[in-house]
């Protein structure tokens, strides 16, 4: 999925994407976490979702903001959410999630609730205040949190040396008297160890535990960015191929005798054209209704946003060969600012 999205990006059909690239091993996360457990990702969490059963469809229609995107084609692509699944849905600016994590798990905590939340971020966003306030908040209420820091080398194009000073982002763990563990983030087991050892002590004993995940960003930032400005090629040729998470754990199931080259090769065409099917189904689908641009922020629609839906309306109809609407899903003949209409539109957001 993430070579297809990035060349579809590359060929200017989906607008933005980021890659997991040396990062796979923390899909040892999902399997640690139980299906009632709040997450709060970062951007490389796609794995989460697709452990808990996200479908491929759901990915790619977020992807292009087509009209089937739970979005409704108000986010950038890769900013995936979806409520059934209790995940939050990705946010652009850097580190807000994390107080939100703190927030939602102390709200587990009130309500008597065995669950926890997980919030990733990177040791760039480390640097951001929310962070600071996200852990203390966290530990001074015994929040059951698992901070999970994927430290990647490089805060876009800021390697880590120059992103601090001190041991990495565990020693500020312990600064805020949060229980850390460092671990080797291109280790699938270490991950799933960890983490399930975290939800443990954070649902039993109601606090928060802190995981720096030591791994490497083989990708670009996102495509956006071009790595190959500020680090070597080589250096990143030789980590994908010497300390790449997925041969480390395609190794050790051969070496079980759990999994060979066949399997390998039937596997990989299969999720291919799965991948295929649903980026050409999802291609040819609508953009979202133009109403949708004025619904789900209020359960009612508030009265200047009537006024400017009316606006729109006008516009298109006397203009219409400045404003085609072909490419947009017809509205929907209810009202979109009646409150059943409304609501709907939340819980499927």
């Amino acid at each position: 999925m993430d070579g297809i999205l990035y060349e579809a990006q590359r060929q200017g059909r989906i607008s933005f994407y980021m890659t997991h690239y040396g990062e796979e091993a923390t899909m040892g996360t999902a399997a640690a976490l139980q299906p009632e457990d709040m997450i709060f990702g970062q951007y490389r969490e796609s794995f989460m979702l697709v452990y808990r059963g996200f479908t491929i469809d759901e990915f790619v229609n977020q992807c292009f903001s087509n009209e089937l995107d739970y979005g409704r084609g108000r986010q950038m692509p890769i900013h995936y959410g979806t409520k059934k699944l209790n995940f939050q849905t990705i946010s652009s600016p850097l580190g807000t999630q994390i107080p939100q994590a703190a927030g939602a798990a102390y709200a587990f905590k009130l309500a008597g609730k065995d669950a926890c939340s997980i919030c990733f971020f990177g040791e760039g966003a480390a640097s951001e205040g929310d962070f600071h306030a996200g852990l203390n908040m966290a530990a001074t209420l015994n929040s059951p949190t698992i901070f999970f820091c994927r430290n990647n080398g490089f805060a876009i194009s800021t390697p880590s040396s120059e992103q601090y000073r001190g041991d990495g982002i565990a020693s500020r763990g312990v600064g805020y008297g949060i229980d850390t563990i460092r671990v080797d983030g291109n280790d699938v087991w270490a991950v799933y160890n960890a983490t399930k050892a975290a939800r443990d002590i954070a649902v039993k004993e109601k606090r928060p535990i802190l995981i720096e995940s030591m791994t490497y960003r083989i990708g670009h930032h996102s495509t956006s960015d071009d790595s190959t400005k500020y680090r070597d090629r080589k250096e990143v040729e030789e980590r994908a191929q010497f300390d790449n998470p997925i041969t480390r754990l395609r190794r050790y199931l051969e070496q079980k005798q759990w999994w060979n080259q066949e399997q390998d090769d039937t596997w990989r065409k299969q999720i291919k054209q799965s991948v295929l099917t649903s980026f050409a189904a999802a291609e040819k689908k609508k953009k979202p209704a133009l109403e949708h641009m004025f619904t789900d922020v209020y359960d009612e629609m508030t009265p200047n946003l009537i006024r400017q839906k009316e606006e729109l309306e006008r516009l298109i109809k006397e203009y219409p060969e400045y404003y085609p609407t072909d490419e947009f899903a017809p509205s929907s003949s209810s009202s979109s600012s009646s409150p059943s209409s409304s609501s709907s539109s939340s819980s499927s957001s």
